[in-house]
């Protein structure tokens, strides 16, 4: 008896992405708290050595870089 010889699959070659949906997510909370600090930086007052604009707001952004390094490698 006569074997039938199916048509060959194809197989489809599915690429996986370099980030996940969940470092896309933490990385935008990382420039959102850069972006915080850029915001606290500017102030108001004309206190240009005011702590919030000399000390707070550096940390704030400084924090913000070191989660955006952690946004992108983790798994």
């Amino acid at each position: 008896m006569a074997e039938k010889k199916s048509a060959p699959v194809k197989q489809e070659e599915k690429t996986d992405m370099v980030f996940t949906k969940k470092n896309y997510q933490l990385y935008s909370i990382a420039i959102a708290i850069v972006l915080i600090g850029f915001i606290l930086m500017i102030g108001t007052t004309g206190d240009i050595y005011d702590t919030r604009r000399t000390l707070i707001a550096p940390m704030v952004v400084l924090f913000g870089f070191g989660f955006g390094i952690y946004a992108i490698l983790k798994d």
